[in-house]
């Protein structure tokens, strides 16, 4: 199993990114995309997940109504749209795929490389 992520970029404080994280190689046991961010000096953090089947969504308080995820199964694709970015969102985002839909970055599997997203003020 492979992921690739891809997006990432410097963006103005109220702007928009869209990342990008697709899985090659899926299994049948993968239930759950996730993406999580770790910032300098911070521990990672999960961010919000959603699972192939039914497409529930879960999300972090702090991003709530800004950033909304999304999935394309049949490109085994899933996608973090972020919508009034803060410099406070600024971090390395990383994708990952597990068999349990959970918030705890242990729990996954598979990893993608991550993406740098910085904000400016």
């Amino acid at each position: 199993v492979q992921l690739q992520a891809s997006g990432g970029g410097l963006v103005q404080a109220g702007g928009s990114l869209r990342l990008s994280c697709t899985v090659t190689g899926r299994t049948f046991w993968s239930e759950v995309m996730g993406w999580f961010r770790q910032a300098p000096g911070k521990e990672r953090e999960f961010v919000a997940h959603i699972t192939w089947t039914g497409g529930r969504t879960y999300y972090t308080d702090s991003v709530k109504g800004r950033f909304t995820i999304s999935r394309d199964n049949a490109k085994n694709t899933v996608y973090l749209q972020m919508n009034s970015l803060k410099p406070e969102d600024t971090a390395v985002y990383y994708c990952a795929t597990g068999r349990e839909i959970t918030v705890v970055p242990d729990f996954y599997d598979f990893w993608g490389q991550g993406t740098l997203v910085t904000v400016s003020s």
